[in-house]
């Protein structure tokens, strides 16, 4: 098992902040007079009430519940994890963020691939660590983190963390699940694994076995924003073990999901069958978007993701479609990292699918 930072493994830090909500269920009963905390509960919200309802209005006087355990309770019910096994935090950017914090101190090596969700690099540069990375597995239809080469490297460099993003971002590759436990298998003992699976609900097995487990030494990150619709509201969730959800607590904000996000995550898990049948299409769309673009002799990237990669001949011509296409107002994804530079990622939305919607892409990749 991996060991945490000196500094957390004591007695606290604790939060001083727990909330009105997990008191009450510390309590067990309601605490309906409010009368020692500072928000302001009787702010009439008259102009918030006119324009969003009262609804809305009801959502914003108190802080939220720290526990989000209504989320964590329809998550628990809907995809067979442990109650206890997540927390929830605003996003998986945010998640990524916290866990370095909980596991990682300045100074500390972490790895992960060269141009892969660069969310990472930028937090765990801010977090003080020193960042090592691996190149791409590129080859004939390939572009995946390499994960022999992740271990190597963790190995060779003394390494506290390595993260993956499976499905990747921005390749769109999807590791075994074999692969991924044996990743965990090669790293040392003290080191983490965070796995970052953002797009997992677009797997096709993605309420399989392995997608319950929680795994020892290992942090799964997932998100509401892309399968369910809430990138705007900031909600995520991590997969643990409750000893390291424990330690990711201690440097938490406190109320880092709003009773507003909370609120309209929970409708939102309250219609499973609305989220089912929009994975249908986004996967439909992706399998159509795809097809397009082979015909156009397009190099296209499995993707187990809601978008589509493509390949092209160089990063400069990348480059050129990258910036013709946002002069036309269409914004289409192109990594930062030089090392990916000639990868162009689409959004599987119907809008992409319009006809002559990305004529400037279609008409450069007609004429090699």
């Amino acid at each position: 098992m991996p060991r945490f930072p000196d500094h957390l493994t004591g007695d606290g830090p604790h939060n001083p902040f727990p909330g009105v909500r997990v008191l009450e269920r510390r309590l067990g009963r309601e605490i309906p007079h409010q009368l020692g905390s500072n928000e302001g509960l009787d702010m009439p919200h008259r102009a918030l009430r006119e324009h969003f309802g009262d609804a809305m209005a009801a959502h914003v006087y108190s802080y939220g519940d720290a526990e989000a355990l209504g989320i964590r309770r329809r998550l628990a019910e809907q995809k067979g994890i442990p109650l206890e096994a997540m927390l929830v935090d605003a996003g998986a950017d945010s998640l990524i963020a916290l866990s370095l914090r909980a596991a990682t101190a300045a100074g500390d090596v972490v790895v992960s691939t060269t141009g892969t969700y660069p969310t990472f690099a930028y937090f765990a540069r801010g977090h003080g660590c020193r960042l090592v990375e691996v190149p791409y597995d590129e080859g004939p239809g390939r572009l995946a983190p390499d994960l022999d080469a992740l271990a190597a490297a963790v190995r060779e460099q003394g390494a506290r963390l390595v993260y993956l993003a499976n499905p990747d971002n921005p390749g769109g590759h999807l590791h075994r699940d074999a692969d991924v436990l044996a990743l965990r298998d090669a790293l040392p003992d003290d080191c983490w694994l965070l796995l970052d699976e953002a797009y997992h609900d677009f797997r096709e097995d993605a309420d399989g076995e392995f997608g319950r487990r929680v795994l020892p030494g290992v942090i799964r990150l997932r998100t509401l924003s892309k399968a369910h619709g809430l990138a705007g509201l900031r909600v995520g969730y991590a997969i643990a073990e409750p000893e390291t959800l424990a330690m990711m607590m201690k440097v938490r904000i406190h109320y880092a999901v709003s009773t507003l996000s909370q609120a309209a995550a929970e409708v939102v898990l309250d219609a499973p069958d609305e989220v089912t049948a929009h994975v249908a299409a986004v996967r439909e769309r992706r399998e159509r978007l795809a097809a397009h673009l082979r015909e156009l002799g397009a190099d296209v990237l499995p993707s187990a993701t809601n978008f589509v990669g493509i390949r092209l001949a160089s990063a400069e011509l990348a480059g050129q479609l990258h910036g013709a296409l946002l002069d036309e107002g269409k914004l289409i994804a192109r990594p930062a990292d030089p090392a990916l530079g000639h990868v162009l990622r689409i959004t599987a939305v119907e809008d992409a699918l319009v006809p002559g919607r990305l004529a400037t892409l279609e008409a450069a990749l007609s004429e090699r």
